[in-house]
C-alpha cells in the first residue's frame, strides 16, 4: 500500500463571493488555488484536484503542475461530490490514507502539512485544529474509510463520517486550520492583516 494521497476539492461554486472566484484571488503572487496546490505538491505526495467540468479558468491556474485533474459532473450537489470523486481516485492509487486539503485556507504552511503527515499513523482519522482546539482542516482519513467516503451525500462533506469514528486533533499554530476566505469581506480583512 502506498503513502498519503492529497485531495484538493476545488469544484465548489464560490457562491458567497458575489460573482468573484475566491480560488482565483491572488495570494503570494499567484491564484490561491495554484498556491495551495503547490503547497500540497511540496509534500511529495500524489495530489489530485477536483474541478467543475467546464471551468477553464481554474484549470488554467494549474497549468504546468504535476497534478491529477478530476472533473466532477455533479459538483452542484455539494462538497460530497468532490469527496466521492477524490476517494475513488485515492483507492486507485492504493493510498494508505487521504488528506483532504481545502483550497481556501491561505494560512496553512508547509510545516503545518508536515506536522499532520508525521502524526498520521494510517489507521485513524487526524484533523487539524486551532491552537484553542477548534476543529478545522486538513483532515487525514485512513484507507479503510475510503469506501465510506465514496458514499457521502449532500453539502456537509464528511461530517457524519467524522462523527462516527474517533478523531485525533492535531493542533496547528494560531488559526491556520480555520481561516477560510468565503466572502469579499473576509478577503479584505485577511489582506489588511497580511499586506
Amino acid at each position: 500500500m502506498g503513502g498519503v494521497a492529497i485531495l484538493v476539492p476545488a469544484a465548489g461554486a464560490s457562491s458567497r463571493m458575489r460573482g468573484k472566484d475566491k480560488l482565483l484571488q491572488t495570494v503570494r503572487g499567484q491564484p490561491l488555488l495554484r498556491d495551495r496546490v503547490t503547497l500540497a505538491l511540496g509534500t511529495g505526495c500524489a495530489v489530485a484536484v477536483t474541478l467543475p467540468p467546464e471551468d477553464a479558468a481554474r484549470r488554467a491556474a494549474l497549468d504546468g503542475l504535476h497534478v491529477t485533474l478530476l472533473p466532477v459532473p455533479d459538483a452542484a450537489s455539494g462538497m460530497s461530490a468532490s469527496l466521492r470523486t477524490g476517494a475513488a481516485w485515492a483507492m486507485t492509487q492504493d493510498a494508505a490514507a487521504l488528506m483532504v486539503l481545502l483550497p481556501d485556507l491561505p494560512d496553512l504552511t508547509a510545516e503545518d502539512l508536515q506536522t499532520l503527515l508525521h502524526t498520521n499513523d494510517h489507521s485513524g482519522i487526524f484533523r487539524a485544529c486551532d491552537a484553542d482546539g477548534t476543529p478545522g482542516h486538513p483532515v487525514i482519513l485512513p484507507a479503510r474509510l475510503l469506501p465510506d467516503l465514496t458514499r457521502v451525500t449532500g453539502d456537509t462533506g464528511a461530517r457524519d463520517l467524522l462523527r462516527a469514528h474517533p478523531v485525533t486533533p492535531v493542533p496547528l499554530p494560531g488559526r491556520h486550520a480555520t481561516t477560510d476566505l468565503d466572502t469579499p469581506e473576509a478577503w479584505a480583512a485577511w489582506r489588511a492583516a497580511n499586506p
